[in-house]
């Protein structure tokens, strides 16, 4: 199952001045410097507000939305890159896509469900939290579900596994591991003992008892 997008507008102002000190008053004012890389235009500068920014980025790189530019056209894009220093955003890339080019984007994953191993004392580990698909901009899912409801103690969940959208083909190597359900040391070890005793022939005497 997927999530689907619900676009987003986020206003950009071109900028001319690149000097240290400009940078920082715009850091200072709540704007973040950024660069629009192209695909049918020259990559542009320009400095987006940092609130409106946080909200594109909280939906997930994999969105795209619409980048109104100041005297300048509205285009598709997502997000590239984010640079951030001590939790705040210093600088962002996008990329201008085309919605008639499939893309190639890393979507997140979103696990649903309580896995049957883990209601016998098994453990959720988690290796993958993305997965690369590619697609057209329009039909490429903001996150994909997984529901792991079906997994037991010892089952692996594989890239192949992921049900995707029409349209949207996988880049990922279907044996790659995306999470698996392990049970802890001690529960082996139960595990182990109870299956020697269970495996003991009845009527066996015992060390102590045969020397008796």
């Amino acid at each position: 199952m997927s999530t689907n997008h619900h676009t987003f507008q986020l206003n950009a102002t071109p900028r001319t001045d690149f000097h240290r000190s400009t940078l920082r008053k715009l850091r200072q004012h709540g704007r973040v410097p950024a660069v629009v890389y192209g695909a049918e235009t020259e990559n542009l500068a320009v400095y987006v507000d940092e609130k409106e920014l946080l909200k594109v980025v909280r939906s997930g790189r994999s969105e795209f939305f619409d980048l109104n530019v100041e005297g300048g056209p509205t285009v598709p894009a997502l997000i590239k890159d984010v640079q951030q220093q001590q939790g705040k955003i210093l600088h962002v890339d996008f990329q201008q896509v085309s919605k008639n080019k499939p893309i190639r984007v890393k979507i997140p994953l979103h696990y649903t469900g309580t896995a049957a191993g883990a209601k016998v004392g098994g453990v959720l580990q988690i290796q993958e939290t993305e997965l690369e698909v590619e697609g057209l901009p329009d039909v490429l899912p903001a996150s994909l579900e997984v529901d792991i409801s079906s997994l037991d103690a010892g089952d692996k969940l594989m890239a192949g596994d992921v049900k995707l959208p029409e349209g949207v083909t996988m880049h990922a190597q279907p044996e790659e591991l995306l999470a698996s359900i392990v049970l802890p040391r001690v529960a082996d070890a139960d595990l182990a003992k109870e299956a020697s005793a269970d495996g003991e022939p009845e009527g066996t005497v015992g060390a102590d008892e045969a020397k008796e």
